[in-house]
């Protein structure tokens, strides 16, 4: 699956941004039918287990 970033904008108004944000999705879903589409979305717990990664790491870091 190809990636990309919005961030690059950001980026150009002197914000710090980051490339990449950990999902886990379940198997069923249909990521690629989705991302970027008029119906974009991810479950809320594949998003709780990004924010749980970024803290772990961000305390490590």
């Amino acid at each position: 699956m190809s990636a990309g970033t919005d961030a690059k904008h950001f980026r150009e108004l002197g914000m710090e941004s980051y490339g990449f944000a950990p999902l886990r999705l379940p198997d069923d879903l249909d990521f690629t039918a989705l991302f970027h589409g008029v119906d974009e979305r991810v479950p809320v717990d594949a998003l709780e287990f990004g924010a749980r990664v970024l803290d772990t790491f961000f305390d490590l870091a």
